[in-house]
C-alpha cells in the first residue's frame, strides 16, 4: 500500500460504495530483508485514506476489533479502509536457483514446450 498510495486518492474521488480495502500490516518489507516499513515509524494509512475521502478507515489492532471490521465490510457503505495489524514472520529465505543450464533448460520450456528445451 505504501507503494501505492496514489490508489487511495483514487479510490477517495470516485467513491465506490463496494469497496473496501483491508490491508495486513507487518510493517516490515519482506522482500527486501524484513527491514521496518514506515508504518513501523508511525505512518497511520487510515488516516491517509480518511484524508483521501473514504467513509470509514481504521486501524485494527486487537482479534477482538475483527467481528466489527467484518460486518463493516460485508454491510457497510464503503469506500471502506481497514488497516489490520499482523506480527512480523520470520519465513526460511529462498533464493533463485543459480545453475545457468537449469535456467536455459526452464525458460526454453516456458517458451517453446517441453520438447524443444532438450533440443
Amino acid at each position: 500500500m505504501l507503494m501505492g498510495l496514489g490508489s487511495l486518492a483514487t479510490i477517495g474521488a470516485q467513491s465506490p460504495a463496494n469497496l473496501a480495502v483491508v490491508v495486513l500490516d507487518n510493517e516490515r518489507y519482506g522482500e527486501t530483508g524484513m527491514q521496518k516499513t514506515h508504518t513501523g515509524y508511525g505512518v497511520d494509512l487510515a488516516e491517509v485514506a480518511r484524508a483521501c475521502g473514504f467513509a470509514k478507515a481504521r486501524i485494527i489492532r486487537k482479534s477482538t476489533q475483527i467481528a466489527p471490521m467484518r460486518s463493516g465490510v460485508y454491510g457497510g457503505q464503503g469506500p471502506l479502509f481497514f488497516q489490520v495489524k499482523v506480527g512480523p514472520d520470520s519465513p526460511p529465505l529462498v533464493l533463485p536457483p543459480r545453475d545457468g543450464a537449469h535456467l536455459k533448460r526452464r525458460f526454453r520450456e516456458a517458451l517453446l514446450g517441453e520438447s524443444a528445451a532438450t533440443q
